[in-house]
């Protein structure tokens, strides 16, 4: 055998192809080209349904935004019910109770502005700054989510809250969280800060079918909302988390810390000075342990 032969043989063992004019040919297998062939085939599968969820994606999005409540009617009407006063009318219903309501609407000058500063900084201290979604905050809550598995409620604005109380249920789901966020949006859009600001402290929940700041204010100490001491204003902020449970005469513990804690925000933010906040804390104290507190005078009610 020649050294040419040879030499072929030991550089493409296994893969030389003699062809009829007795040239050898070289090149690659059968297998893997058949093997190209399938795998562009399967890419091209995967592209079209790709293509086909997100088609299918804005469809629904689309769908689902025009079918989403309009917020402009706000700006000149006050809710008549929202889903949360529907929700627990229902809940009450299924226990075999008759359903609950004490509200009555109240506008911004009537509500003590210690308690407007106690609500803002207790829910939403940025409340004038973002347009309806705080995006720091929501990133924070959702990298939260990721760790624990389930969401919470810390990303959640006075927008949003409202939203979710206005329209929606009280579930977590991330459905419900993506209706949230764009209602939230639309609220913004139609609404100024004010009247958001007001529709909130009017329908939020402030106990067991107590719904709105007024309502609250009389319920848990038996004055308006335009007389709420900053003790009084950082107690009903601090019980917005869970406001069936952490009443005033609940004994929560939760809702002790969290009133001390919104006393110190009002006095770092220059809302109280030393000798207010000191004041605050003594009576949150006194309150949280059942004693009678006198009530200032210099208010007249509905002011």
């Amino acid at each position: 055998m020649s050294s040419r032969a040879i030499r072929l043989k030991t550089g493409n063992t296994g893969k030389v192809k003699t062809g009829a004019s007795g040239k050898v040919k070289t090149g690659t297998t059968g297998k893997s080209k058949t093997v190209g062939k399938s795998s562009g085939g399967g890419g091209w599968l995967v592209r079209q349904l790709l293509m086909a969820v997100f088609l299918g994606l804005v469809v629904w999005v689309t769908y689902e935004y025009v079918r989403l409540p309009q917020a402009e009617p706000l700006l000149k009407e006050n809710p008549k019910t929202t889903a949360l006063m529907a929700q627990r009318a229902e809940e009450a219903r299924e226990e075999g109770h008759k359903p609950r309501r004490a509200q009555s609407w109240v506008g911004l000058s009537g509500v003590s502005k210690y308690a407007i500063d106690a609500v803002l900084l207790s829910e939403d201290a940025s409340f004038y700054l973002h347009e309806g979604v705080d995006t720091k905050e929501l990133e924070n809550a959702l990298e939260d989510a990721v760790r624990k598995g389930k969401l919470g409620r810390g990303a959640s604005t006075i927008t949003q809250q409202l939203a979710k109380n206005l329209w929606l249920s009280t579930d977590r789901s991330l459905l419900r969280k993506a209706k949230e966020l764009l209602l939230a949006h639309r609220l913004e859009e139609s609404l100024p800060k004010n009247r958001i600001l007001t529709i909130y402290l009017n329908v939020v929940e402030w106990g067991n079918g107590v719904y709105g700041i007024e309502a609250g204010a009389r319920e848990h100490f038996g004055i308006p909302a335009s007389r709420l001491t900053p003790a009084q204003g950082a107690i009903l902020a601090a019980m917005l988390p869970a406001p069936r449970k952490r009443s005033p005469t609940s004994g929560s513990k939760a809702l002790k810390k969290r009133a001390h804690w919104v006393i110190e925000q009002m006095e770092a933010v220059k809302r109280l000075n030393a000798e207010q906040a000191r004041a605050a804390h003594a009576e949150v104290d006194a309150i949280l342990a059942g004693k009678k507190v006198d009530q200032p005078e210099d208010e007249e009610e509905g002011i």
